[in-house]
């Protein structure tokens, strides 16, 4: 039966279908009523025979590998049976009785109306008996040759979740039971779910429940099936099932699961993303394929953590074409040849660039006429910024001017500054840095017209340098871990929420705002700290000590969102904020163009003194040092 094709199914339906309307005639009329209307039945089975048939190959029923049918083939048979039960009783009632009649040519018995409709109830059984019974023998031949090698590799598991995630999740480890993973419940804090099952699995109750259900059920693991959580529930999911005594792993975030599509490949370890994560920002997919479908995109600083999944997230969305500008050419490298594997049809064009060469930028950008630009190169590390406040100004404010400069050349019509929170009342030469770039982009928005915009992110997790790699490597060399002041904290994201807040600005702008992310609450470095530490399966104070270091220069205890005299407000998109009025906050300067020239001059000559005075007279709210008063006053949003 395993080797039946849908040539063998049209032969099972030319035999089957026949006989479907003999019964249906048989269990309407019984034995003598049949040879009543023994002259309509032929003619009704060549009336009947042939429409199912034609219906069924236009709606695809001959089309569709049967031994992996699921409830959408289900469906598309008791459509196809309905559209041709409907079709049949229409022509034969309605045509061909009439015409019969008036035409006197045969004189046919009116059988009960009842009986096409009859014929429908068994079409569908004698078209979806033989095709899910394919199904059935493949499902049985499965589990014969899929069950574990020894019966001791199987794990029981508890499913923390009961939503969609979870009833994938459930459905693939029934499916494929070599896995070894065994469920024998879900946990759910939804009272409307319990006791109902699953796939055969029953909600067992509250997370709560975990610890009593890991020894009532000899429970080895429990999967927490929540992608869309915020980091606070996984935080206490994740302490239950360590007082519990029992290992937990996780399904990964939104961004991670493409179109719904769950696998247990998929489940891994609880990490500190899954603790940080909070609602993920919901894309505007419409509005962002219309500018970038066929659209010349230039990316900046391509090789880098932000700008590599920029290129990735451009790609999905059809571009005419990708140009990759950076400075290291072994980054541009990898992400020009990923780009080529992953959509081998998409043009990409690596282009080895310095932002600071206006020459070779007029070069790459008039080649190329780029449509849009996301400017993503920058020096972003703040303690080495502190000491190259030369380097610092040439490549973040510099390098954004001459890209500006060209893009109002070359008619850009889009253009997106990455920028930092760093650059809000900044402490450090980088964020200063920044804010000016932001002033640059606000400047050449006004000038020009055009949508040319800054998103302002917070530390986005696992970039280059940032403080969950430092701190794993820390970790791994036993400690200590050095966090500078225990009440530190920071607003975090991912890369991909960090990229889709860019890519949707873009789509949102007009010209001159300041995009940024709702972060959630600031989050405290020496929490960070100690999560990394526990969830490496270490203790702090006996394993690995935590260090205090003392604030470095440049560094606030804690960052701000927004520059005085903004007025900010959520977008279409709740979860993005946009800054209506930051490019005449207070402090703005009349003469910008001016003084960035003469910014730039001083970080020519190496003057670090007047390179940091011509800072705070472009950006007044910059304080070059850590006030005392930010050390008492504790955190702000």
């Amino acid at each position: 039966m395993l080797a039946l094709r849908n040539r063998h199914f049209f032969l099972i339906d030319l035999i089957l279908l026949p006989a479907a309307v003999g019964l249906a005639f048989l269990l309407r009329l019984d034995l003598a009523g049949v040879q009543v209307y023994a002259p309509a039945i032929p003619l009704f089975i060549a009336v009947a025979v042939p429409i199912k048939l034609i219906i069924f190959r236009w709606l695809g029923l001959y089309g569709r590998f049967w031994r992996y049918a699921s409830v959408d083939e289900l469906l598309l048979i008791a459509t196809a049976t309905t559209v041709s039960t409907i079709a049949t009783a229409t022509l034969w009632f309605g045509l061909i009785l009439p015409l019969t009649e008036t035409m006197g040519v045969l004189d046919l018995p009116g059988f009960p109306r009842s009986v096409p409709f009859i014929d429908g109830l068994l079409t569908l059984v004698v078209v979806g008996g033989p095709r899910f019974a394919v199904r059935l023998v493949e499902r049985t031949r499965q589990r014969r040759h899929r069950r574990p090698r020894q019966q001791g590799l199987q794990k029981q598991v508890l499913i923390m979740g009961a939503g969609d995630a979870g009833s994938l999740i459930v459905k693939e480890m029934k499916s494929n039971p070599q896995l070894g993973l065994v469920p024998v419940g879900f946990v759910d804090d939804d009272e409307s779910k319990r006791g109902v099952r699953i796939h055969g699995v029953p909600v067992l109750g509250s997370r709560e429940r975990i610890p009593e259900l890991v020894q009532k059920h000899k429970v080895d693991e429990v999967i927490i099936a929540m992608p869309t959580a915020p980091g606070r529930a996984i935080r206490e999911v994740l302490g239950i099932c360590h007082r519990a005594g029992i290992s937990a792993r996780t399904m990964p975030g939104l961004y991670d699961i493409l179109a719904g599509q769950v696998s247990i490949s998929q489940i891994r370890p609880v990490d500190i993303e899954d603790l940080l994560r909070r609602e993920p920002v919901h894309t505007d997919v419409q509005a962002i394929s219309n500018y970038l479908r066929a659209a010349c995109v230039l990316v900046t600083g391509a090789g880098g953590s932000i700008g590599s999944e920029i290129c990735r997230q451009v790609a999905r969305y059809e571009p005419a074409r990708v140009v990759l500008l950076g400075h290291g050419e072994n980054s541009i490298f990898t992400i020009a040849n990923e780009l080529q594997w992953r959509w081998p049809r998409l043009p990409v064009y690596p282009a080895i660039a310095d932002i600071r060469d206006p020459d070779r930028l007029r070069q790459v950008i008039g080649a190329h006429r780029p449509e849009i630009i996301f400017h993503a190169a920058a020096h972003k590390h703040v303690p080495l910024m502190e000491q190259n406040v030369a380097e610092a100004v040439s490549n973040n404010v510099l390098g954004t001017a001459n890209l500006l400069r060209l893009a109002e050349t070359y008619q850009v019509s889009r253009f997106v500054l990455i920028s930092t929170d760093k650059a809000v009342n900044p402490a450090s030469v980088m964020g200063a840095t920044k804010r000016v770039a932001e002033l640059l982009v606000q400047e050449a928005a006004r000038r020009s017209g055009r949508i040319y915009v800054a998103v302002r992110f917070g530390n986005v997790l696992g970039s280059r340098g940032s403080v969950v790699p430092i701190f794993q490597d820390q970790i791994a060399r036993g400690g200590p871990v050095t966090v500078t002041h225990p009440e530190v904290r920071r607003y975090f994201m991912t890369i991909p929420e960090a990229v889709q807040l860019v890519i949707q600005a873009a789509a949102l702008g007009q010209g001159g705002e300041v995009f940024l992310l709702d972060m959630g609450e600031p989050i405290r470095i020496v929490d960070l700290a100690r999560d990394l530490i526990e969830l490496s399966g270490l203790e702090v104070g006996r394993d690995v000590e935590i260090v205090y270091t003392g604030l470095r220069p440049g560094e606030k205890l804690f960052e701000e969102l927004f520059v005085p005299g903004e007025e900010y407000a959520p977008t279409r998109h709740a979860q993005i904020f946009i800054s209506h009025n930051s490019g005449h906050a207070p402090g703005w300067p009349v003469n910008l163009e001016q003084m960035v020239e003469e910014l730039i001059a001083l970080a020519r000559q190496g003057d670090e003194r007047q390179v940091r005075a011509k800072l705070t007279e472009i950006v007044p709210e910059f304080q070059p040092e850590p006030s005392s008063e930010q050390a008492t006053r504790g955190p702000q949003a």
